[in-house]
């Protein structure tokens, strides 16, 4: 169940140890990745001081995609619940005045996803 959820681009959650040390090259002075998920070949993850995304592109993957968009730029989001039909939860956030949401992201079961809103909430609010 796990590929067919990362196929259907449901996240799971992602060790922050071996995040910190692949892509500490990104992190700023001081900045840890307290929260990361991880999708077929993307990854997005929440640090002390942003949120990063990571898009790789291409047969190869060699073309990568970085966007990062600090907590003081989101001005809202929403979580929607998995339900009896609808097996994925869905994180979506919205950056300063947009009219839909830059971020969208899904969860299968295995992540809190209570958890997940109750972090980003600490961090915009």
């Amino acid at each position: 169940m796990g590929l067919l959820n990362k196929i259907l681009g449901n996240a799971s959650q992602a060790s922050t140890e071996q995040l910190n040390a692949k892509y500490s090259r990104l992190l700023a002075d001081n900045e840890q990745v307290e929260l990361g998920f991880k999708l077929l070949r993307d990854v997005f993850m929440f640090t002390n001081k942003r949120l990063i995304l990571i898009d790789v592109q291409g047969i190869t993957g060699s073309k990568v995609e970085y966007k990062s968009m600090p907590y003081k730029s989101i001005s809202r989001f929403s979580l929607e619940t998995s339900g009896t039909f609808d097996l994925d939860a869905e994180l979506k956030i919205w950056i300063s005045s947009e009219n839909l949401p830059s971020v969208s992201k899904k969860f299968n079961k295995s992540i809190d996803v209570y958890e997940v809103q109750k972090y980003l909430a600490g961090k915009v609010m």
